[in-house]
């Protein structure tokens, strides 16, 4: 799995490198333009990043949709940059380019830049975990649960003992308060680690694993979810 990330993430580099790398020429909006070079250089600079702890970065879901969002973004910058070079300009007399097209596409790099740099933040074992201040990346704005779910599930992967405890425990109370979170904690792979908990965590942290399998209602169905679901945390076996 990382090998495979690392070329997708090498493949946004280089298509932000694409963006950034194109001629400063005397054209039309070329405030707009440098805006739009700077954001992507920012947004390189932290997928170069990324790109150096692909064994670090354990939630597949979120990562691909990231990858395909952030893939889309840079291709319509690159398009933007490319419509507004003096010799397209004179190919196409009638093209129109508004400064809405890059209010547009400014406003999703910065998605994007938010949104590598929470899977960052989530990635790190020593970030700090606030339920009640919660960074919503923009590919959970629809349902801002599974922006927790997702970081609970860092947690269980490559957080300390307590760490992993703690965040069992919140997807306890998740599941306590609706059946649609739990469908989440089991859609988004949070199964295979709170086994992984059950089994290798402190005495607190296998009670409050064990607590959340059970009103998960999977305790039947575990071979069924080890065989089907991705086993988030075995890099760390």
């Amino acid at each position: 799995m990382a090998d495979n990330l690392k070329q997708k993430l090498e493949k946004l580099i280089e298509l932000a490198d694409r963006v950034t790398d194109t001629p400063e020429e005397p054209i039309p909006f070329k405030q707009e333009c440098g805006e739009i070079k700077s954001k992507t250089k920012n947004l390189s600079a932290l997928l170069r990043k990324a790109a150096t702890m692909t064994s670090e970065l354990y939630l597949q879901r979120p990562m691909q949709l990231i990858i395909e969002q952030t893939e889309d973004v840079l291709n319509e910058a690159l398009s933007l940059i490319l419509r507004c070079r003096p010799n397209t300009i004179k190919k196409r007399v009638f093209t129109v380019i508004s400064i809405a097209a890059f209010r547009k596409t400014s406003s999703e790099l910065e998605n994007s830049i938010g949104d590598v740099s929470w899977l960052l933040r989530i990635s790190s074992p020593n970030k700090e975990h606030d339920c009640q201040h919660l960074i919503i990346p923009s590919i959970a704005l629809i349902d801002p649960i599974v922006a927790l779910v997702w970081e609970l599930i860092a947690s269980l992967c490559i957080g300390s003992q307590e760490d992993r405890s703690e965040a069992a425990a919140c997807l306890v109370s998740l599941a306590l308060q609706s059946d649609h979170y739990g469908k989440i904690i089991i859609g988004e792979g949070g199964v295979g680690p709170l086994l992984k908990l059950m089994k290798e965590g402190n005495i607190e942290g296998q009670n409050n694993a064990a607590r959340a399998i059970g009103l998960l209602k999977v305790i039947n169905s575990v071979v069924i979810l080890i065989t089907n679901a991705s086993m988030l945390c075995e890099q760390e076996s």
